[in-house]
């Protein structure tokens, strides 16, 4: 599988354990070598794996699922790093978001994920753009 094939994987893998709000799951995505950070819709930055974990099962303990949908993801390779530029519906929320992975081994795992208001949201349009069950 190409490396940008490897990163959207790794990136529905993220919004999969979101929408379901699996905890454990979303601990496997977060890289564990690497320095890691998350900044959540109109929150302030977070630094740190046990900080951005704390942070996530904290959201996910809300609820026991998420109505969110990634649309229209974009790969990025810069050799053992990768972005991904998405939208995020959450909801009636419309977001625009951007994940960043790295090479551990042989996986890609998130460093980063920040999300913000967009004020737009394309229409899902493709077998990668469909709400995450």
């Amino acid at each position: 599988m190409r490396d940008a094939a490897k990163i959207l994987f790794a990136n529905e893998v993220f919004y999969t354990a979101f929408a379901a709000a699996d905890y454990p799951a979303m601990q496997d995505v977060w890289a564990r070598e690497h320095p890691v950070s998350v900044i959540h819709p109109g929150g302030p930055a977070i630094f740190g794996r046990d900080a951005v974990l704390a942070s996530w099962a904290e959201i996910l303990n809300e609820t026991d699922r998420f109505d969110i949908e990634c649309r229209e993801p974009v790969a990025q390779v810069f050799g053992p790093a990768a972005l991904v530029l998405c939208y995020e519906r959450v909801g009636s929320h419309k977001l625009i978001a951007t994940n960043a992975f790295v090479q551990e081994q042989d996986r890609w795992l998130m460093v980063h994920h920040q999300s913000g208001p967009s004020s737009i949201l394309p229409e899902a349009t493709s077998q990668t753009d469909r709400p995450v069950h």
